[in-house]
């Protein structure tokens, strides 16, 4: 079996050894019963008459849930009833509807229900699946573990998605195919970082034809000649009458001598010199005075050799980084160090001698075959980056812990969850340190700061805000070319930078969480500017600009803009639903399969403007609870054209962006509607908090997450909802600081 066969399966084999399972158990709650008094009598006057079973609108039927204990067992589906009536979709405005206080009693029933028993149930921080590096992870840390920057994993299989990232452990698997990229991206890694440089051959260079007549009177005569850096032996054979002569080499005076011997017996002139690296002249100019005509210099070879003691070839930084040592050590010895040095930096916390010894077999299978000490290193090295300590985000449960125990995960481990959140690379020298001393849970906040501080940092602020704000889509929209030919590749690169740019100004410049719904102010460049009709921009480089009243905030991006629109139209469907997943964390289910209901373009018969035609479209009850309310959420950015430029008008039409929301709050156009989600903040910070814990933990919420997320909303809202209170805040959180193991507590 070849290397590279053991090696891949031993990651297969690694994987499935340190995967496992997890299950939720539900505390018992003996204290008086919420839904029987509560919940129970509002769901009889209001939402049973269609909700049961023979009769389940929206495949929901209340006939189930009886108790407190049935409706905690079914968390996710009392979830969606909560976001329905806060949002008034239910009852349906065709139902006789209940008093604004009685929805609002029952919805405090259910969560207090929810919290009351997150308060009393055994603490369950949940477990992330191993999971592999995602391509992001990979490059990053082979950057600052190698000192290589060349990106080997743009190469890999595109990563899966699990709730909205790329970075979940449900989703990101290992496929033969990944493995094979695995083994040549480790070959290139290494070829780049160990430089095999061999010293400068001792060489000899003679040059018998310095000239076609060899001789020349009072004037410098001469051979270029290459050199490596070192000390040569210059020999130059001459003859003359009694003549003086200067010897220069590559510039250098070297000598000057006097030569008597004949033209027919010329001696040997030999010299040392030290040179650097080039190429340059070996001269020899006659001294004599210019009026002595009767003299003559005869050169007639010259001979080079060398380079002697040649000085040690300058390495690239990478390699002195990896192959450095401490002097005086035997080969070996010297490729422990160096394995052991580089294999706790990759697998982020120390080694046993026995996981480098075990390395150290492939140094001695190279020494075998007579290699060189840096190819026997090489060779080690090659199996600690196909190690799974070094692929995968490896935690492991402490041993005889009992089922459902939840503990605080170990500080090289922290340093690794904050290092893989905020620079989705591993822990730098600082972080493994406190690690080390057992201080870094002590020093949390200092290090986060440092950590969005450093440049590094931009791969959490772009990674999660390109991703948060679904930008890869962009990729995928196609405005009609003939409607809008000023949208153009570099236009479409542009709107994606100034978004990106603007949600890493909002967290450096720690600004409250909802400025990202209305914020004054952005980035663009000499095209973009264009776009939007703001002047005094040019060039390719983006600047920071003041924005009018009618832009402000991420909604108003020609990038959240253009993705959420059709080839020839707005969408007010598509953008409704896109504030409703990524602002406010609460999407619309699927439309019912069986109902096949075509998109508007195909709907021939609908008439009028787009709004018109909307109200027609939703004529279906079913469709209608969804699109109540996102279309009027849409409809709030109808004076942004399908590529996000401003208009008044669509098709010499005015345009209405007035709205009415489910609960019957008004509003009129974006900043109408901006003014609304800012009056409803704690919803958008909460759904920034969801989305950002689930980027930084890898895994999606469940139930038991409730209590951390509340606690963290709460800590946000203490401090002005700052961005830099929410990053600490998750960081402190039970979910990201702790694991609970495997199994039912007993």
């Amino acid at each position: 079996m070849s290397l590279r066969d053991q090696l891949s399966r031993l990651v297969l084999a690694a994987v499935l050894a340190l995967t496992g399972t997890a299950s939720v158990a539900l505390a018992a709650d003996p204290a008086e019963p919420i839904f029987s008094k509560r919940i129970l009598p509002f769901l009889k006057a209001h939402c049973t008459s269609c909700h049961k079973q023979g009769k389940a609108k929206g495949e929901l039927s209340f006939d189930p849930y009886h108790d407190d204990a049935s409706v905690l067992a079914d968390r996710k589906t009392w979830d969606g009833v909560v976001r329905q009536m806060k949002a008034r979709e239910m009852p349906p405005p065709d139902r006789p509807q209940p008093k604004a206080e009685e929805i609002d009693a029952a919805v405090k029933a259910i969560e207090d229900l929810f919290d009351r028993h997150d308060s009393m149930a055994k603490p369950n921080a949940g477990r992330v699946t191993i999971r592999r590096l995602n391509r992001t992870e990979y490059n990053n840390t082979i950057r600052d573990l190698v000192g290589v920057d060349f990106h080997p994993a743009d190469d890999f299989p595109a990563d899966d998605v699990g709730y909205g990232f790329d970075n979940i452990g449900d989703v990101l698997s290992v496929s033969p195919l990944l493995l094979e990229k695995y083994l040549a991206a480790t070959e290139a890694i290494l070829d780049q970082a160990i430089v095999l440089v061999d010293p400068p051959k001792l060489r000899k260079q003679t040059y018998d034809r310095i000239r076609t007549d060899s001789t020349r009177t009072a004037a410098e005569l001469g051979r270029a000649v290459s050199f490596d850096e070192g000390t040569y032996k210059v020999r130059c054979k001459v003859a003359g009458d009694v003549v003086r002569f200067r010897l220069r080499v590559m510039g250098q005076d070297v000598r000057e001598f006097e030569v008597t011997a004949a033209a027919d017996k010329p001696e040997v002139i030999e010299v040392s010199v030290k040179v650097p690296a080039g190429t340059g002249r070996v001269t020899v100019t006659f001294l004599n005075p210019a009026d002595d005509q009767s003299r003559t210099l005869y050169l007639k070879g010259v001979e080079v050799e060398g380079p002697f003691d040649p000085p040690p070839a300058e390495l690239p930084a990478a390699h002195q980084q990896l192959m450095t040592h401490s002097p005086g050590l035997p080969p070996r010895e010297a490729a422990r160090e160096i394995v052991g040095r580089f294999a706790a930096k990759a697998f982020r916390r120390p080694v046993t001698a026995a996981e480098v010894e075990r390395c150290l077999t492939l140094y001695d299978a190279a020494e075998k075959k007579g290699q060189r000490f840096e190819l026997r290193v090489r060779a080690a090295l090659y199996r600690v980056l196909l190690s799974p300590n070094f692929l995968f985000r490896v935690e492991l449960d402490p041993a005889n812990l009992p089922p459902g125990t939840t503990y605080a995960i170990g500080e090289y481990e922290l340093a690794s969850r904050l290092s893989y959140f905020l620079w989705s690379s591993l822990p730098d020298d600082e972080l493994l340190a406190l690690a080390a001393k057992g201080q870094l849970r002590a020093n949390l906040e200092p290090q986060v700061r440092r950590m969005i501080d450093d440049p590094k940092s931009v791969s959490y602020l772009h990674g999660f805000g390109e991703q948060w704000l679904a930008l890869r889509k962009l990729d995928l929209a196609s405005p009609d070319p003939k409607l809008f030919p000023t949208f153009d590749p570099a236009l479409r690169q542009a709107m994606t930078r100034e978004s990106l740019l603007f949600f890493e100004a909002v967290v450096r410049e720690d600004r409250p969480v909802p400025d990202l719904l209305d914020a004054d102010f952005t980035f663009v460049n000499a095209a973009l500017a264009r776009h939007y009709g703001l002047p005094g921009v040019t060039g390719p480089e983006f600047v920071r600009v003041k924005l009018p009243a009618s832009r402000g905030g991420v909604l108003t991006h020609a990038s959240v803009l253009t993705l959420t629109s059709n080839a020839t139209r707005t969408s007010p469907v598509k953008r409704g639903k896109f504030i409703l997943e990524q602002l406010l964390n609460a999407a619309p289910p699927p439309p019912p399969p069986e109902l096949d209901i075509p998109e508007l373009e195909d709907q021939k018969q609908l008439t009028g403007t787009l709004r018109q035609q909307m109200e027609q479209h939703r004529a279906n009850a079913v469709c209608a609870s969804c699109h109540r309310r996102m279309d009027p959420i849409g409809f709030a950015f109808e004076n942004f054209d399908p590529v996000g430029r401003w208009r008044d008008k669509d098709a010499g039409a005015a345009l209405d962006a007035s709205g009415v929301l489910p609960d019957g709050r008004t509003f009129d156009g974006p900043a109408g509607l901006k003014k609304l989600l800012r009056t409803d903040k704690d919803a958008f910070v909460r759904c920034i908090a969801e989305k950002m814990l689930t980027y930084a933990i890898g895994r999606g919420l469940e139930a038991y997450d409730r209590r951390a997320v509340n606690q963290i909303v709460q800590t946000v809202g203490k401090q002005n909802d700052r961005f830099s209170a929410l990053i600490l805040a998750i960081v402190q959180s039970d979910p990201f600081q702790k694991r609970t193991t495997p199994g039912e507590s007993k």
